[in-house]
């Protein structure tokens, strides 16, 4: 019997996800005997500065997927959101299991939402696209840089100089702990999520046809389609966590696909949004794209500094 190498980070989060893709193999049949591998990132090793600041989204990646290079690991399981929206050559995204929530959440220290925030609150997040929707909407806030695990930021939260944080639902909801700690769920109307946000993506070596086959056990293919209108966007717009970047699709009664993408200033000042409907996802997110990039998006992005 052949034995499955998953590679995952070692976070909780990535450890329950990991083992909920497990799981759900096992349940599909899946004659396989697993084992984890936990890789430590530079990403997690990293915790004093912003993303963007020391090279994006990517390094919660790179190290996992040169072990699949190196064919040490067979398959990894990472949060849509944390991977660029170019793979490295021989790799691909074997699967994507069902998406969750997408939203944003609230949490704050007395449990109201934003409209309770004192004038002046300070909101923690390290993501440039959550502080630019949250400044347009309560421009009066101060968004104070926070990184971590899920429970690491809950716990700096508490302690720390927060008045609230915002992270994903679906981080909460996997965890089990959406119940205990949301104060407010942010609509995708105001506050787009990010590209592939409430997304696992599976990552697995192309060639690896025996993979892929049992991948495919937990495939959903409205997920992919949906990913691959998002992930077209990020790749037009050349998106990473550098710049404050949204995207949220979703499929239609008649299996078309909506899109609604933005791009804004880090201060929130402006914000621009594009919507549109087509069946073909990979052509809807370059449209969306070229529309915003055209409508002032370009002036924006070359307009941030270039630590930001």
């Amino acid at each position: 019997m052949r034995k499955i190498i998953v590679g995952s980070r070692s976070s909780k989060l990535a450890m329950t996800q990991t083992k909920w893709v497990i799981d759900q193999l096992k349940k599909a049949g899946a004659p396989y005997e697993f084992e984890i591998k936990n890789i430590i990132t530079k990403g997690d090793r990293i915790l004093d500065v912003t993303l963007s600041k020391v090279g994006g989204k990517g390094l919660f990646v790179k190290e996992i997927e040169q072990q699949m290079i190196d064919s040490e690991i067979d398959i990894a399981v990472h949060s849509m959101k944390d991977l660029p929206s170019e793979l490295p050559e021989g790799l691909i995204i074997g699967a994507t299991p069902a998406r969750v929530d997408a939203r944003d959440v609230l949490i704050t220290k007395t449990g109201g939402g934003l409209e309770t925030l004192p004038q002046g609150a300070v909101v923690g997040t390290s993501s440039l696209r959550r502080a630019s929707q949250l400044l347009k909407m309560r421009p009066d806030l101060v968004i104070e840089p926070i990184r971590g695990n899920i429970d690491t930021r809950l716990e700096k939260l508490k302690t720390g100089p927060f008045d609230g944080i915002l992270l994903a639902a679906a981080g909460l909801q996997r965890m089990g702990w959406s119940d205990e700690v949301v104060s407010e769920y942010l609509s995708t109307e105001d506050m787009i999520p990010a590209v592939g946000q409430g997304i696992l993506a599976i990552e697995c070596r192309e060639h690896d046809t025996e993979v892929r086959d049992l991948l495919n056990t937990i495939h959903d293919e409205w997920t992919e389609k949906v990913a691959f209108a998002e992930r077209s966007f990020l790749a037009a717009i050349e998106g990473s966590c550098h710049v404050p970047v949204g995207g949220f699709a979703v499929i239609n009664e008649d299996m078309t696909t909506t899109l609604r993408g933005f791009i804004g200033s880090v201060d929130g000042q402006e914000i621009l949004i594009e919507k549109e409907t087509s069946l073909d996802p990979l052509a809807l997110g370059q449209h969306v794209a070229q529309k915003l990039l055209e409508s002032g998006g370009r002036e924006i992005l070359a307009s941030l500094p270039d630590e930001a």
